[in-house]
């Protein structure tokens, strides 16, 4: 009962601020998604939604969440240029580091672009971490992205101007099953990483202060 109440109180209330603000929304959904708070799959859907409802606008949703995705990766990008591969790598771990650097290595421009293309659940913002990491050139960076993220808003755009009508009856039909299924998997994730974070403090416990040699020798 609780999930469901919560359930449709995130419903309501990300509907009415998504329609209210429109491209506006967009772009601050863009820059959480891009930088801050990763939200795998959501500038999609409401790109197709907003298009779906207001067909005439489809090109101004698919620019204003274009612009959003841009500024959120160039933000991104920002950060990990200041920090460095020391700051990739503790965020995504050095393994997986390598792996984005040998693809930067054998073509930096198409890596951002093919990234930026790309539908969840593949991993944009270790791509853009890279691309600061790896200091590539500003100008480059952001005209594959902007390339890379047009070319996959516009197509959002078109599928919910063309489809409109197909689309909003689908998530009509299985919107509850999908919200109550993200609310579960961030119960899920919390959780986990609450697990996690008390098991990595039993095998780092904090360390205690040295005693200084002046109080040994006091001793």
């Amino acid at each position: 009962m609780l999930l469901e109440i919560l359930a449709l109180s995130v419903e309501h209330s990300v509907h009415h601020w998504l329609y209210r603000l429109g491209g506006i929304g967009l772009i601050a959904i863009g820059l959480a998604d891009n930088s801050v708070i990763p939200l795998p799959g959501s500038m999609d859907a409401f790109t197709i939604l907003l298009s779906s409802g207001h067909k005439d606008y489809w090109w101004y949703y698919a620019i204003m969440a274009t612009l959003g995705a841009v500024l959120g990766g160039y933000v991104t990008y920002v950060l990990a240029r200041k920090g460095g591969k020391e700051a990739l790598e503790k965020r995504i771990g050095k393994k997986r580091a390598e792996k984005v650097y040998k693809k930067f290595d054998e073509g930096a421009f198409f890596t951002v672009l093919i990234g930026s293309i790309l539908p969840p659940p593949f991993p944009i913002v270790p791509v853009l971490l890279a691309a600061g990491a790896l200091q590539y050139p500003r100008k480059h960076f952001l005209t594959a992205l902007a390339i890379g993220r047009g070319a996959r808003f516009f197509l959002d755009a078109w599928l919910g101007q063309h489809y409109g009508r197909q689309i909003l009856r689908f998530f009509q039909q299985y919107y509850k099953p999908m919200l109550y299924g993200l609310i579960g998997l961030a119960v899920i994730a919390s959780l986990g990483a609450l697990i996690y974070y008390k098991h990595w403090r039993k095998k780092h416990p904090p360390k205690q202060d040295q005693p200084s040699p002046t109080r040994q020798n006091a001793a």
